[in-house]
C-alpha cells in the first residue's frame, strides 16, 4: 500500500493580466472581460496537513491584511471541497499555513490563487485521482470567476467573467518588474466607475510568441482599468513612471490594481531595474521575477 501524504506545499503564484480588455456587461452586473493572463514565479505559499482539529494559520509579510474567519476564500474551498468529497470533518482535519507574501486587494489574484492552491492541495492529500476539472468548475467558478484560471496557473487567454479559459502553448518566459505603491484598491468600486464598458476585445496573438512580437502584440492591447484607477490612486501612476524610467521595454497596471508590471530583456535587467526602484521607493512592494 502507498504510504500516506501527510503534507504537501504549494505556491499560489501572482496572476499577471497582460492585457485586460472590458467587452460588455452582462444583466446581472458581472463583467464581460477578454484578458490574456501569465503566472508569475512568486506568490503566496501554502502548506496544508493532517491535523487533529481544522486550523488556518497566516504568516508573512502581508499576513495581517488577511481575514482568518470563514469569509476567507481558502477556508471556503477547503470546506466546498470536504462537502465535495462528502467527507466526514472528523476524518478530514487539516491544517492549512498560509504565508502571505502577495499585498492583498492588489490586481494580482492572491486570495483566488491562495483558493485554488487550496483546492489543488487538498485534492491531493484527500482525492488524488480527482479530475482537476473537477476543482475548476464545480468548486472554483462558485468561490470567483478568478479561481479557475488560478487552478490552470499557466498562461491562458480568458473571456465572458473569466470562465472561457483557453491555454497558450509555446509561451516565453518574461523577465518582469512588479511595482506596488501599497494603496489597496476596490475592484468593485473600479468597475463602477467605468465610463465604456462596450469595448473592443483582445486582437488575435501573433504567430510568433518572442518577446519582441509579445511586446508590439501588448502595445496594441489596453487594460481598460487602469484609467480609472489611477484617477482613484494616483500613486498607481507614479510606479508605471518609475517602470517607465528604468528601462522596461512595456509597462501596464495588472487587474483593477494597483501592482504594475515592467517587461525587461533579461531577469538580470529586471533584478537591476527592481533593486534601484526599492532604493528610491523603500515602502513600495517591489520584486523582481518572471512570468509564464
Amino acid at each position: 500500500m502507498d504510504q500516506q501524504v501527510n503534507q504537501l506545499v504549494r505556491l499560489a503564484p501572482a496572476k499577471i493580466n497582460l492585457a485586460l480588455h472590458v467587452t460588455g456587461q452582462r444583466d446581472d452586473g458581472y463583467h464581460l472581460l477578454e484578458s490574456f493572463v501569465a503566472f508569475a514565479e512568486i506568490g503566496d505559499r501554502l502548506c496544508v496537513e493532517h491535523s487533529e482539529s481544522d486550523e488556518f494559520v497566516v504568516s508573512g509579510r502581508f499576513a495581517s491584511h488577511v481575514p482568518i474567519s470563514s469569509s476567507n476564500l481558502v477556508i471556503k474551498a477547503r470546506d466546498r471541497l470536504r462537502g465535495l468529497l462528502d467527507l466526514k470533518q472528523q476524518h478530514s482535519r487539516v491544517r492549512i499555513h498560509l504565508e502571505k507574501n502577495l499585498p492583498v486587494a492588489s490586481g494580482i489574484g492572491g486570495g483566488s490563487s491562495d483558493a485554488a492552491a487550496a483546492l489543488v492541495a487538498l485534492a491531493c492529500l484527500w482525492s488524488p485521482n480527482l479530475d482537476r476539472k473537477v476543482l475548476r468548475d464545480e468548486i472554483g467558478l462558485g468561490l470567483g470567476a478568478d479561481v479557475p484560471m488560478c487552478v490552470d496557473a499557466k498562461p491562458l487567454l480568458a473571456k465572458g467573467i473569466g470562465q472561457e479559459t483557453t491555454l497558450v502553448d509555446g509561451f516565453p518566459a518574461l523577465a518582469l518588474v512588479m511595482a506596488n505603491p501599497g494603496p489597496a484598491v476596490n475592484t468593485s468600486a473600479i468597475f463602477a466607475a467605468l465610463k465604456q464598458r462596450n469595448n473592443p476585445g483582445l486582437p488575435p496573438l501573433p504567430p510568433s510568441l518572442e518577446l519582441s512580437d509579445m511586446v508590439k502584440w501588448l502595445g496594441e492591447t489596453r487594460n481598460d482599468l487602469q484609467e480609472v484607477a489611477v484617477s482613484v490612486e494616483p500613486e498607481i501612476g507614479e510606479a508605471l513612471s518609475e517602470l517607465d524610467q528604468s528601462g522596461a521595454a512595456f509597462a501596464r497596471m495588472s487587474g483593477s490594481g494597483a501592482t504594475c508590471f515592467g517587461i525587461f530583456s533579461s531577469i538580470e535587467a529586471a533584478t537591476e531595474a527592481a533593486g534601484a526602484i526599492q532604493a528610491r521607493r523603500p515602502g513600495w512592494f517591489v520584486v523582481a521575477t518572471e512570468a509564464r
